[in-house]
């Protein structure tokens, strides 16, 4: 029976469109993700006949973004967004998308991303999602097991190589530093280190004079010995030196830290060594390539994006950690609500193991990659990246006029085009005009970069469908806009 209103004059709500009412959205979650296929087949067909470029085949903000009162037709809302929102952004997972670090996410994580969606789990407790926590334990075992970590080692994936830099930075907080001695805390990284870690020890509660720059040798890497330095005097000071931050991949070279030595001396000083490998961690599964990471079995913790060059689709990192307890006790939060959660006889819930307490279940699209691709041919793609910038390199040194600044590691090579009768800051416009104009055409995009103080165009080459000739004809083309850009500067 229905019940009287409450009192009179009352407003009314506005009504409920019957269809959000009808017994296929009364469904579970996963029959409802079937109603809107067609929309979707429709949106997808609209995209593939985008141009096929990494650049944006748009500019500009969409014309509308409106929020309706009154809600409109799904397939007419997705249309709208396939035409004025998604052309406006860059294709990261194109072949010759070179500039930042690409993400040429692959169709198995696609399909394990709407596979996801379509259940939508809450990946935080193993009681809510126990076979996808099972996954995700399974696939962290595996990347510690890559890295040469022990059993006791564990942690968790989240959005990115920057909240796994911050979980870190927390969690080598508490291990080596009691709350009353924070203030006297010191970590070291170098210049060439990711910013987010700088990010992260200021979230962290840590003040510009508590962090200590290492010098780099020639090839951009943290110098050990300056390291040792460093350390040796800030504990003769009575400071606390409780954190280095090593890179395996440096954004800006490609460059790797001396990871041995960068762990003899945190063993040495009771520091906690952290790996920030957000990209450079796939050459470990590159049997030619994985002695570059030498040393890295010996860090206590490990970022590691799989949306990079594990060909996930945004956002899916991870951070793996030699001892999951010292997660816990960084994280845990024993909230009497939240213990309905508790599983007798699993592990740890990942809530307690970082920063998210509802957060999805990143790990089955990767699991879906690595079933479906097998860990060799995982390997051969991340080798095939170390040759992409090889061919690059190869190119620009046969290229009259170019320098390569640093030489191809860890798939990026960075160059400059260097005409004699520009100043040096001519020459800093000249080579990211170059690189515009073959933006501009269509072809690939490359990124710019500063290196030794001056503009340095820059390639990150990871798309296991990119060729010797795409290489080597990106190289060719910011050659001819090079010299284009240099006929019209004026003397």
């Amino acid at each position: 029976m229905d019940q009287p209103r409450a009192a009179t004059g009352a407003v009314d709500e506005p009504a409920i469109p019957q269809a959000i009412d009808s017994p296929a959205d009364r469904a579970p979650e996963p029959a409802r993700a079937v109603a809107p296929i067609a929309a979707l087949t429709q949106a997808l067909e609209a995209l593939a006949s985008l141009p096929a470029s990494p650049a944006p085949a748009a500019l500009g903000a969409p014309r509308s973004l409106d929020i309706p009162e009154r809600g409109r037709p799904l397939a007419d809302a997705a249309a709208e967004l396939v035409r004025e929102v998604l052309p406006r952004a860059a294709r990261s997972d194109h072949p010759r998308f070179f500039a930042f670090i690409p993400s040429p996410a692959g169709a198995a994580s696609r399909l394990g991303e709407a596979l996801t969606a379509a259940v939508n789990p809450q990946a935080g407790a193993w009681r809510q999602a126990e076979g996808p926590a099972a996954v995700e334990a399974a696939v962290i075992r595996w990347m510690a097991d890559a890295a040469g970590f022990p059993e006791t080692a564990g942690g968790l994936l989240m959005g990115g190589g920057s909240a796994a830099n911050l979980t870190a930075v927390a969690a080598a907080r508490d291990a080596k530093l009691q709350p009353e001695k924070r203030a006297e805390g010191v970590a070291y990284l170098s210049a060439e280190t990711h910013g987010s870690v700088l990010r992260a020890l200021a979230v962290a509660g840590f003040l510009p004079g508590q962090i200590r720059r290492v010098a780099l040798d020639a090839a951009f890497r943290m110098d050990a010995s300056d390291l040792a330095r460093l350390v040796q005097a800030d504990v003769a000071a009575g400071l606390r030196p409780f954190l280095v931050v090593a890179t395996a991949g440096t954004t800006n070279t490609g460059a790797v830290d001396p990871l041995d030595q960068s762990a003899a001396v945190c063993e040495r000083n009771d520091l906690w060594l952290h790996v920030d490998g957000a990209f450079g961690a796939s050459a470990l599964l590159s049997p030619a390539h994985r002695p570059l990471l030498a040393g890295i079995g010996r860090a206590d913790s490990l970022a590691w994006d799989a949306h990079k060059w594990l060909f996930q689709t945004y956002g899916c990192g991870a951070l793996i950690v030699r001892d999951q307890a010292r997660l816990e006790q960084a994280f845990s939060l024993g909230a009497d609500y939240l213990r309905d959660g508790d599983l007798p006889g699993s592990a740890p819930n990942f809530w307690d193991l970082g920063l998210e307490t509802s957060r999805p279940a990143r790990a089955l699209k990767l699991w879906l990659t690595l079933q479906t691709m097998g860990t060799a041919a995982v390997g051969a793609a991340v080798a095939h990246g170390f040759r992409l910038a090889a061919w690059a390199e190869d190119e620009l040194r046969r290229t009259p006029g170019w320098r390569v600044v640093t030489a191809a590691s860890m798939a990026i090579v960075t160059f400059r085009f260097e005409p004699s009768r520009l100043s040096p800051e001519q020459t800093d416009a000249l080579n990211l005009e170059a690189a515009r104009r073959v933006e501009r055409e269509g072809f690939a995009l490359v990124g710019g970069t500063r290196v030794e103080g001056r503009v340095a165009l820059r390639i990150c080459a990871l798309h296991p469908d990119a060729t010797e000739r795409d290489m080597r004809e990106t190289i060719r083309r910011l050659d001819a806009g090079a010299r284009a850009a240099l006929e019209e500067t004026p003397l």
